[in-house]
């Protein structure tokens, strides 16, 4: 699949790996993928995102927020626990200084075996492949549904508007989250991408 990926696309994808790095993640998901849509790079996505009203700036914060309760609280639950005096960033940075940094963050996928003669490619304490971090089902399931909106434009590449296309079909996972909590539609956001993109060439 990742022949059919146009340069872009590709580097819309390090930039995932890049953002999964730079926020200490283990995983590709597809908050990370959000981030490098977000790129000025990204073309279409860049431009359908930043006119929705997203910023890196609030994807992040939204990323530590969501993972910094371990992924199960939301803002709103945070302010009201807050409000009773339970300080979640306190209560966090305990958890860390005794279990160490990142001990609430999500586990990376299961390694799983590729056959009796091949190793593992990932070893004990190695979170990447190389220097590559897995991607979640989520995300793996992203770049799938981009190459069936693509098919489905009639295009003979893989885009980053498909990237987004796709991101935005799959709908469940942080991303889509943090996307909806800023009051962005999944659907017109679909349409303002759809807009953008030329038509296949008959």
């Amino acid at each position: 699949m990742f022949e059919r990926f146009t340069t872009q696309a590709r580097a819309t994808v390090h930039g995932a790996n890049d953002s999964s790095r730079d926020l200490g993640h283990s995983y590709i998901g597809t908050e990370h993928l959000l981030l490098a849509l977000l790129a000025p790079e990204a073309g279409i996505p860049h431009t359908v995102l930043c006119d929705a009203g997203l910023t890196v700036e609030q994807v992040k914060a939204e990323i530590e927020a969501c993972l910094s309760g371990s992924g199960v609280l939301s803002l709103g639950d945070k302010a009201a626990l807050e409000a009773i005096g339970i300080d979640l960033d306190a209560v966090r940075a305990k958890i860390e200084e005794s279990f160490g940094p990142g001990a609430l963050a999500p586990p990376p996928p299961p390694c799983r075996r590729r056959g009796v003669f091949r190793r593992r490619r990932a070893q004990a304490g190695r979170t990447t492949v190389g220097h590559y971090r897995p991607f979640t089902a989520r995300s793996k399931k992203v770049l799938e549904l981009s190459l069936r909106e693509a098919l489905h434009l009639h295009h003979n590449y893989i885009g980053t508007e498909h990237i987004l296309l796709g991101l935005i079909r799959e709908g469940d996972g942080l991303a889509a989250k943090i996307i909806s909590d800023a009051g962005i539609d999944l659907d017109d956001l679909r349409r303002s991408t759809l807009s953008l993109i030329p038509e296949a060439a008959a």
